[in-house]
């Protein structure tokens, strides 16, 4: 088995500096770095993550808590986040709390033990309080303000904004909006305020309807969607709080003959992979998710390095014109 003295001989430097270079410490010209990046590849040297993690007092590995791993927006997520992590050599677990609250203590202690760099929170059921001297970095992507030292998010009220005033000059007159999660306040909630003001601009009449907290299977949405579609038989246009409602929203029009867009158009949330795969295909507000995976990250990666994280960053959203919307 090869060791940090065979690739210190092999490189032509000391074990010192290779052991630098794997720790990413002190500094180090580009070349040597390479060098003896290379010679690790050549070797198959492996470093030992315990003994790294011994030294720098954190693993490099990044713990990740979703709610409910099967939903797209959050394998989408995981997805970017795995990749930042991976653009500087850092590991990502993975944890799926379904939204338990014990579940997610767990989780947290568990990172603990294995003194990960940081916790990316995407899922908000324990409260501010229990994250309280834990010394690790925590940054939390669409959760309660009051959680983790780096809030993320995308400009929720203006994607409620841009949905609604899109919808209201394709002509709609009724419009439902699926929101958020009973029982849970979260960031998301700006967007029903943001519906709920250009309705009451324009003059729409207006419904809105929460979902439970157990839709996220791939058919959960179906049949309340349909008995609203029967509740409000004048009802034009949906705002969905997530594309997998706005897609189940297309097959609930489907089975109760009404067309999309010729009598009732919809907008989404998140424009994930499912937007593009229904017919017709989605309009839908996008989130800018490659860029928050990015940012949380980073924001880990700096508190390591001993700089500020900041405490909180609202990114902007975009209306993404597809077919189940027509402006007139």
């Amino acid at each position: 088995m090869s060791t940090l003295k065979d690739v210190a001989e092999r490189a032509g430097v000391t074990v010192t500096t290779v052991s630098r270079v794997i720790n990413n410490r002190g500094y180090i010209s580009e070349k040597t770095r390479q060098k003896v990046y290379d010679v690790m590849k050549e070797i198959g040297y492996q470093p030992n993550e315990v003994a790294r993690s011994l030294s720098k007092q954190h693993t490099s590995t990044i713990g990740v808590i979703v709610p409910h791993i099967v939903h797209p927006y959050f394998a989408k997520l995981l997805s970017n986040i795995e990749s930042a992590a991976a653009a500087e050599n850092y590991k990502m677990i993975v944890c799926n709390s379904k939204e338990e609250r014990s579940n997610e203590r767990k989780y947290v202690e568990m990172f603990k033990s294995n003194q990960v760099a940081g916790i990316i929170l995407c899922s908000g059921t324990v409260s501010a309080n229990e994250f309280l001297n834990l010394n690790i970095p925590i940054v939390t992507i669409e959760c309660d303000d009051a959680l983790g030292d780096c809030n993320i998010q995308c400009d929720n009220y203006m994607g409620g904004v841009l949905a609604t005033e899109h919808l209201a000059k394709c002509g709609c007159k009724e419009i439902v909006h699926f929101s958020g999660v009973e029982r849970q306040v979260m960031p998301a909630d700006r967007r029903c305020v943001g519906f709920r003001e250009v309705c009451e601009k324009y003059g729409i009449r207006h419904h809105e309807i929460e979902t439970s907290e157990a839709s996220y299977s791939v058919m959960e949405y179906l049949e309340n969607i349909k008995q609203t579609l029967q509740k409000y038989p004048e009802m034009d246009g949906i705002f969905a709080s997530s594309d997998v409602i706005a897609a189940q929203s297309i097959q609930a029009c489907s089975a109760l003959g009404k067309r999309v867009p010729e009598d009732v158009q919809i907008v989404g949330f998140d424009d994930v992979n499912i937007a593009t795969l229904v017919n017709p295909m989605l309009t839908t507000i996008r989130q800018p998710i490659k860029e928050m995976a990015q940012l949380a990250v980073d924001a880990i990666l700096k508190k390591r390095g001993g700089g500020v994280m900041p405490a909180k960053v609202v990114l902007p959203v975009s209306l993404m014109k597809r077919g189940t919307t027509k402006e007139k």
